[in-house]
């Protein structure tokens, strides 16, 4: 047999194995079988400073004894090993706690149809090339800008990966996807101070990644117009997310709308589900099959069905983010989202974020953040900041030091606008978008 992270229906074949060796002890199981493969290079200062390959592999077993559960991971796919580890899996059971909501998934829930969604797209790249693309974004990103002190780092990665999943109610599919990226971290100087910018470009198909001169370029940039940043007086004022960070905001509200936090009654958006919890004008689709898209996938990680529906509509909560046993415990059905959201895509106006930094006139954008103040059983939000002061709808001078504050249910509510300048780099598309108002704590 061929490496399972070359081929899916080898890690499909291992998972299966596993199941019947499960049945075979009179144990239901669910298997998932995950391997891959990659590179990722480092430079500095014109040398390579790191060069790693990555190979990993693991099958995690979960044997359910009636309604006690146990699980047990193995990197080694021996026979021997695979037996060993629902041995481990099924002790760990033996010796757990019944819980009446645990079990697999049902089978009404579980996928039928595994559509190829376009994920699969190795880089074939060497070492050497892949350093000389770093090298050409260290480059690019020192000749950008005279202010430009270092390159602190300019990377390449590529990885390829395949996941497998089986369980007892005859459910075995698998797929394999890919993720590269390249990223520049530049440090701008001016009369002693210092500022680090960043970017990055990340996709399925790595002809799909801006050039390395762009990123080299971007970061530059970004590091420079920090500097002679001041500090701000304590204030309340308009507040722009830039796009990169706006994803964090509706990574807030899966949370809070996630079965984990929403049983355990961890939520500020418990009982939600058909409230209005942003603007009217707002909507947000999840899109599980969106061809190549970073947060695709044909089932979640228990077999269940992904599927494409509004989550946010006009503005209303339609429902939850839910896995087989958050749903028993809620008394809900499944979402298909055990393992997380799928492609969440922030309806947008088609204002620009210069026409957003115009409407809102005066106030902060913020293109950086800090810390993780974030309380989902409250709703309380306070984050370390730093990005620009606006005037007149302009950059007026770049800022830091700040905190800014507020409450995620009043900010989520206090959406005015949502930009064009939609982020693609990840499992969440949106645009930059503008608050009403938050506290801004400085001076």
């Amino acid at each position: 047999m061929s490496s399972p992270s070359a081929d899916p229906s080898d890690a499909v074949d291992i998972a299966h194995r596993v199941v019947q060796i499960a049945r075979q002890k009179g144990l239901a199981a669910a298997v998932s079988v995950n391997a891959g493969e990659g590179l990722s290079v480092t430079v500095r200062a014109g040398e390579v400073e790191t060069l790693e390959y990555h190979q990993d592999k693991a099958v995690h077993v979960t044997v359910y004894d009636g309604q006690r559960k146990g699980s047990a991971t193995s990197k080694d796919f021996s026979g021997n090993s695979l037996a060993e580890t629902v041995s481990a899996a099924a002790e760990i059971a033996h010796n757990a706690e019944p819980d009446p909501w645990s079990g697999l998934l049902e089978e009404r829930y579980l996928a039928q149809d595994i559509p190829d969604l376009d994920l699969d797209h190795p880089w074939e790249i060497t070492a050497e090339d892949a350093i000389a693309l770093a090298l050409r974004a260290a480059e690019a990103a020192q000749a950008a800008e005279r202010e430009v002190s270092q390159v602190d780092e300019a990377g390449v990665s590529h990885y390829r990966g395949v996941h497998a999943y089986a369980n007892r109610h005859g459910f075995a599919a698998g797929y394999a996807g890919t993720r590269h990226g390249l990223n520049c971290i530049v440090v701008g100087a001016r009369d002693g101070a210092m500022q680090r910018g960043y970017w990055f470009t990340s996709a399925r198909r790595a002809s799909a990644l801006e050039s390395p001169e762009t990123v080299g370029r971007l970061a530059a940039e970004r590091a420079v117009a920090k500097l002679g940043a001041r500090k701000l007086g304590t204030r309340r004022a308009p507040v722009i997310f830039e796009a990169r960070l706006a994803t964090g905001l509706i990574g807030s509200l899966v949370a809070a709308s996630s079965g984990g936090n929403l049983y355990r009654e961890a939520s500020f958006l418990r009982d939600a589900a058909g409230t209005q919890v942003m603007p009217g004008f707002l909507t947000i689709e999840e899109d599980p099959f969106l061809p190549q898209g970073l947060g695709s996938a044909p089932f979640d990680a228990e077999g269940g069905a992904t599927r494409s529906r509004r989550v946010i509509d006009a503005g209303i909560l339609t429902g939850y983010f839910l896995d087989g046993y958050s749903a028993r415990r809620l008394g809900l059905p499944p979402t298909g989202n055990a393992g997380g959201p799928h492609n969440l895509i922030v309806g947008h106006q088609d204002e620009d974020l210069q026409t957003l930094l115009r409407r809102m006139g005066r106030g902060l954008l913020v293109t950086d953040l800090m810390g993780h103040g974030t309380n989902l059983l409250t709703g309380d939000y306070s984050r370390g900041a730093s990005g620009f002061w606006v005037e007149d709808g302009a950059l007026a001078y770049p800022v830091e030091e700040i905190t800014i504050a507020g409450n995620l249910r009043d900010m989520l509510r206090g959406i005015v606008a949502v930009g064009s300048d939609v982020e693609t780099r990840g499992a969440t598309r949106i645009g930059s978008v503008l608050l009403e108002e938050m506290t801004i704590a400085g001076e």
